[in-house]
């Protein structure tokens, strides 16, 4: 009997085929099972590793966050800190415009005081013929001297700070200066038996003038002061391009822990004076200002015991100065002069009106130019000479009443204008009018030499 064909079966004849047939299949299925097996493996251990950056990733986003808001809060903080510094460096600066525009503002009215004063005291004087009384008139007015010395420099500062102050450079002879300085401190010097010397060639530096005489006059007011034998020497010389003016003492000098400081406001140093007299501690100071504002390099050296010596340097001038125009004053008297004063403070109208009348002028006062309109009504006599003050009343100018008398009379007077303001724009107008400028005090000296000069 015929068996059925078995299909997918082995056939005996077939069996050692198929044995090495399934054992190569179970090989590559081993290999491809093992293959799978490392595939899985390295899968799970990306995986794995992507778990474990996932969590750091985690991490440091939670550590940056973390620093981002500390950051975010110390620029808040920051932010804070410089608002308020804007704003105290704002109120600071406010301040400081205040005090400014307060001070030259007020200097006419802590002037005007000092003004009254001291011309009441010159007419006492002239009054006065007792040798006490001469002395006691003297001690009122080195007092008043101080205090008017000590506003003056307060205003100053105060200028120098805020920067309003405006040098005009141009070519300075410095024999000039240098002269003036002789003339106003010789005496000074002489009092107290010292000899001051000045050495100058023709020799022009680039400063402004006026700033660069009160340097040296501090300088060599200061020398004078603190030195007690000898004297004191004021040398200009030529050193390349450069201009250096020595101001050179025989004084007790300045021990090395105080050089850094003489320069700093109110410090008057360790020494007592030998005259008594006690010093106000800004001359220096305002010297280093105005040095500052100038762009004038200023030293000083010293040796205790031996003397000081502070240098200032400034560029020598490239060009000519122009040369001043000179004319001498005349000595006349004042007896029967015609003076018209125009004062609006009462007390200063009547110190220098007896003062004038002390010098046998005559003299009428009024306080604006409506005083003056009304008296011009009731025949008012041309004067000879005008003094009148610059800030009158209610905003008004003295020199509104100059105007008005040269258009309305004709009057070409002389005129004085006096006034406690020493900035530039107001020296300006009166010298554009042809007016001499007199600065609050007024110095009776020098008004009766200006006098004695216009009248002449």
């Amino acid at each position: 009997m015929n068996q059925p064909a078995f299909h997918g079966g082995l056939a005996p004849d077939d069996e050692p085929a198929s044995i090495e047939s399934l054992s190569r299949r179970v090989a590559k299925l081993e290999r491809i099972n093992a293959s799978l097996m490392a595939h899985v493996e390295r899968t799970m251990d990306q995986q794995g590793g992507a778990y474990s950056l996932f969590q750091t990733a985690i991490m440091l986003e939670g550590r940056v966050r973390s620093r981002t808001e500390e950051l975010t809060a110390l620029m808040h903080s920051l932010e804070r800190s410089n608002q308020a510094l804007v704003c105290a460096k704002e109120e600071a600066e406010t301040a400081n415009r205040s005090k400014t525009r307060f001070l030259a503002a007020a200097s006419h009215d802590l002037l005007q005081p000092l003004n009254a004063a001291r011309l009441s005291l010159s007419a006492l004087i002239d009054l006065s013929s007792g040798a006490e009384a001469q002395i006691v008139a003297g001690q009122v007015e080195r007092g008043l001297q101080t205090i008017e010395d000590l506003i003056k420099t307060l205003i100053d500062i105060s200028k120098l700070d805020a920067g309003i102050v405006h040098p005009v450079i141009k070519p300075v002879r410095l024999s000039d200066v240098m002269a003036a300085i002789e003339a106003s401190f010789r005496p000074f010097a002489e009092r107290k038996e010292l000899r001051l010397v000045t050495r100058c060639g023709d020799i022009a530096g680039e400063s402004d003038g006026m700033l660069l005489q009160r340097i040296l006059q501090n300088l060599v007011s200061n020398a004078i002061r603190y030195t007690e034998s000898g004297g004191v020497l004021v040398a200009a010389r030529r050193r390349g391009a450069l201009c250096r003016i020595d101001v050179v003492d025989t004084g007790r000098g300045i021990p090395e822990e105080e050089r850094a400081l003489v320069f700093e406001e109110f410090y008057r140093g360790t020494c007592d004076r030998e005259d008594g007299e006690i010093g106000l501690g800004l001359g220096l100071s305002i010297v280093r200002r105005m040095a500052s504002t100038l762009n004038h390099a200023i030293t000083l050296h010293s040796r205790p015991g031996r003397g000081t010596r502070v240098t200032l340097d400034l560029p020598l001038a490239a060009a000519r100065p122009e040369a001043p125009v000179r004319i001498a004053p005349v000595a006349t008297t004042l007896t029967g002069a015609r003076v018209l004063i125009v004062e609006n403070d009462a007390s200063a109208a009547e110190a220098l009106q007896r003062l004038l009348r002390n010098w046998d002028a005559r003299v009428w006062a009024h306080r604006d130019l409506a005083g003056v309109a009304a008296a011009l009504g009731s025949n008012l006599m041309r004067p000879d000479v005008m003094i009148i003050d610059y800030h009158l009343d209610h905003g008004a100018c003295g020199l509104d009443v100059v105007e008005y008398l040269r258009r309305s009379e004709g009057w070409i007077t002389p005129v004085i204008v006096t006034t406690a303001d020493y900035s530039k724009e107001i020296e300006a107008r009166v010298v554009g009018t042809g007016a001499e400028l007199v600065h609050k005090p007024i110095k009776p000296g020098q008004l009766r030499s200006l006098l004695a000069y216009m009248l002449a």
